[in-house]
């Protein structure tokens, strides 16, 4: 940078190029706007072999035929290249200039002429001065929009032969190698203001193919009456190199640290903090910038946030630190004052003459609730345990009175049939019933037995197990048979919560009871209770359209329809999967859809969907009772409600339910 400014200063020191290359300047024509030739001086005259009286009042074609200038008189000023036609009809090659003026009181344009070996001399002038330079020049005609000479050293740069290689095939030429090139520099020559020296750095290619970066600078010259640009090329590829490996060295440190699960804070030798990632800003509640460049200590809680200063005094006196190298638990202070757990590590790291020290955190937030919740279980589990067995033993006793009634039915059925004999249709058809009501019979003695053993053997199994788990290092297995009694006593709770409710709708023990509530406030809080029953993967998208006014119905039984709904969903879709839940309000009538990714219903089970215990054949290896779809249908009965379905086996089912409304 600093000898190309020193080049450009005794460039321009040394010579008035604009004085010294106008003498070049082979005649002047004064033009009207029609084309007419107004004025000749009398070197224009003689270069056209005529006198300057001979041109005067002559259209312009006379001497420059090839030349049209409608587009350029309408600019003040246009420059270019062209052909003039003397007097004895030979060809003379020409650059000209175009001005606007004014000429014996009138709008004119002045056009000034110079013969191109005027310019080829003055530019070998040019290339003898540069070429003792010890870095690569340019001589770049802007009107013509092509390089006219550059020295020795630009070439040795460019990988070319001599000057000539250089223009031929150079990132300035239409060499179909070099088009890219040659984009890139022209339009960043023609985006310069021409009025001041400019610098930019490019990528660019030699002629061997090899990238370079290269630091230009430019210069005008006004000369000739046309624009000259003076173009300084430097080799910046080795610095660029380098500041590109430090960036992308920099940046892959950078992205390891801000990616780590744990938080992690870097500290200098006074305690201020100089790096932090995104995990520690977020378990201490700051935004970088918050915490950057402020003390570590505002982070801890007294007696440390006191005492931290000292700490680091007591170190760099001693040489002895208690935490390097060693974890232990401490306590963080958040930003909203809170504190939380966390295991800290922190290392000593020497760089570039200076000591840095590197704090890993881990947060022990979930830890220590886990340890706090497995002690609260313990005291609760037996508790629990007796509660469930009497509820149970209830349940079992209705579950025997409704297998009863079951049978009463059953018997029913068949004098049914009996008493209709002469009719062979109506006997077939009681006799499909017999048999649907007999399968309904085994289905439910099976189901009763294989879903209360499977899960009270669970208990049982787990309890027996848990009392032999008496050592602290055992403390995992002990969560896990916790675990396993947990999961069977909510199995329990839900089948016992099917039975309730079948034993109060047979024995007619289901009211309404109507309270006003608003359906939003209902729906978000079905959404946020099916959250415990997701599976991994699972997530439930909802549409609660035009639900804020107020309406009076039962709202326990329309939360038991869309929980029931929503379950089923949930549970017969895989992990991973969808559930949708939509839910609005069209003038008196409640529409809700619940639509699952689950394994579907096959066609041949779907007639049997809402009876009592049936469980289609593909399910028979999911928990259930078969209650489930059997009490909504019966809920929506009650609430003078309708429930239809669509469903395709393999691809999952849509359920749809609308209910007639009062609003408060």
């Amino acid at each position: 940078m600093k000898l190309t400014e020193e080049i450009i200063g005794l460039l321009s020191r040394s010579f008035d190029f604009e004085s010294f290359l106008s003498t070049h300047v082979s005649g002047i024509l004064a033009i009207r706007e029609d084309g007419q030739i107004l004025s000749a001086d009398q070197d224009a005259a003689r270069l056209f072999g005529y006198e300057p009286e001979e041109l005067t009042g002559c259209p312009m074609s006379e001497a420059l035929p090839f030349l049209d200038l409608r587009e350029e008189l309408q600019r003040d000023e246009a420059q270019g290249a062209t052909e003039g036609q003397r007097r004895d009809g030979a060809r003379i090659s020409l650059s000209y200039t175009l001005r606007r003026g004014c000429y014996n009181g009138q709008t004119a344009f002045f056009l000034l002429l110079h013969q191109e070996s005027s310019v080829s001399q003055s530019l070998d002038l040019y290339a003898h001065m540069f070429e003792w330079m010890p870095v690569g020049i340019l001589i770049y005609s802007l009107p013509l929009q092509k390089p006219l000479k550059c020295n020795q050293e630009l070439a040795r740069l460019f990988e070319a032969a001599d000057e000539k290689a250089f223009l031929e095939q150079g990132p300035f030429s239409s060499h179909p190698t070099n088009v890219q090139d040659s984009g890139k520099l022209k339009a960043q020559l023609h985006s310069l203001n021409r009025k001041s020296r400019q610098q930019f750095e490019l990528q660019l290619h030699t002629l061997q193919g090899k990238q370079k970066y290269l630091e230009i600078t430019t210069t005008l010259i006004p000369a000739l009456n046309e624009s000259l640009l003076l173009l300084l090329f430097k080799d910046i590829s080795e610095n660029k190199k380098s500041e590109m490996q430090l960036r992308e060295s920099r940046q892959s440190l950078e992205s390891i640290i801000d990616t780590a699960v744990d938080g992690i804070i870097i500290i200098d030798s006074e305690g201020g903090m100089i790096m932090a990632n995104e995990a520690a800003c977020r378990l201490f509640g700051y935004k970088r910038e918050e915490i950057l460049g402020h003390n570590v200590r505002m982070l801890m809680p007294e007696p440390h946030h006191s005492r931290h200063d000292s700490y680091i005094r007591n170190y760099h006196e001693s040489g002895v630190g208690k935490i390097i190298g060693v974890g232990r638990e401490v306590e963080g202070r958040r930003k909203d004052g809170s504190l939380f757990p966390f295991k800290l590590g922190v290392s000593r790291v020497s760089l570039e003459g200076r000591t840095i020290f590197a704090g890993v955190i881990h947060d022990l937030t979930e830890q220590k609730q886990a340890e706090e919740k497995i002690i609260a279980l313990n005291r609760e589990l037996e508790q629990k345990v007796e509660e469930r067995t009497e509820k149970l033993t209830d349940v079992v006793n209705k579950l025997l009175q409704s297998n009863l009634k079951l049978e009463r039915e059953i018997k029913e059925r068949k004098a049914a049939v009996e008493a209709l004999r002469h009719n062979e249709e109506e006997l077939r058809k009681s006799l499909e019933r017999e048999k649907e009501l007999n399968e309904l019979k085994s289905r439910f003695v099976s189901m009763a037995s294989h879903e209360f053993r499977t899960p009270l053997t669970t208990i049982a199994s787990s309890s027996e197990l848990i009392g032999l788990y008496t050592e602290s290092n055992q403390q995992e297995k002990r969560e896990k048979h916790l675990r396993r009694i947990r999961s069977a006593v909510t199995n329990l709770t839900g089948i016992l919560g099917d039975f309730l409710s079948l034993s109060k709708l047979e024995e007619g023990k289901t009211k309404l009871e109507p309270v006003p509530f608003l359906l939003l406030d209902l729906a978000e809080e079905v959404a946020d209770d099916m959250q415990s029953l997701l599976k991994s993967g699972q997530h439930i998208e909802t549409d609660f359209r035009k639900l804020g006014e107020e309406v009076v119905m039962d709202k326990k039984m329309l939360k038991n329809i869309f929980i029931n709904l929503i379950s089923n969903a949930i549970k017969y879709s895989p992990e991973g999967s969808c559930i949708y839940f939509t839910l609005s309000l069209e003038d008196e009538l409640l529409r809700a859809s619940i639509r699952d990714e689950g394994i579907g219903i096959p066609e041949g089970d779907q007639k049997h969907l809402f009876s009592r215990f049936f469980r289609a054949a593909n399910a028979f290896n999911i928990q259930g009772t078969g209650l489930g779809l059997n009490i909504v249908k019966r809920y929506l009965d009650i609430l003078e409600g309708d429930i239809r379905f669509e469903s395709e086996e393999g691809k999952g089912t849509t359920f749809f339910v609308g209910i007639p409304v009062k609003r408060a």
